[in-house]
């Protein structure tokens, strides 16, 4: 699948435009169906505040972004493109099955749908009544 690099750049420029101490230090980029990039920064905190691509989520949300096609972090501080924590890939694929994520795999970038980042995963949908 072909790497987002308009995402890439946009969740990049957050990092260094937006990154603060220990609070704010990742941040996210994702690409509406609407062809939109919403971005957004991580809530770090003891208690455990919410990651970079949660973020994003909401943001979207509250933009009118309902469906998201790629998603993609990156750390502040040139720490460069991350791989989602295990708790944003679960969210990912339950809100957004068909959603490619952007990693780095040994230095090369690649679009991955989320799936393929969660095998067996836990599917929400399927459990509810």
């Amino acid at each position: 699948m072909m790497v987002d690099y308009e995402l890439v750049e946009a969740a990049g420029r957050v990092a260094a435009e937006c990154s603060r101490g220990d609070e704010h230090t990742v941040a996210a980029a994702a690409r509406a169906r609407d062809g939109r990039i919403v971005t957004a920064m991580n809530v770090h905190h003891f208690t455990g505040g919410p990651c970079a691509e949660l973020a994003v989520i909401g943001t979207a949300a509250a933009q009118g972004a309902h469906q998201l096609d790629a998603v993609v972090a990156v750390g502040g501080g040139d720490r460069g493109v991350m791989p989602p924590c295990g708790r944003c890939r679960q969210v990912l694929l339950d809100y957004f099955p068909a959603i490619r994520v952007i990693v780095d795999t040994d230095g090369v970038l690649r679009a991955v749908p989320v799936a393929e980042l969660l095998p067996g995963a836990y599917i929400w949908s399927d459990h509810q009544s």
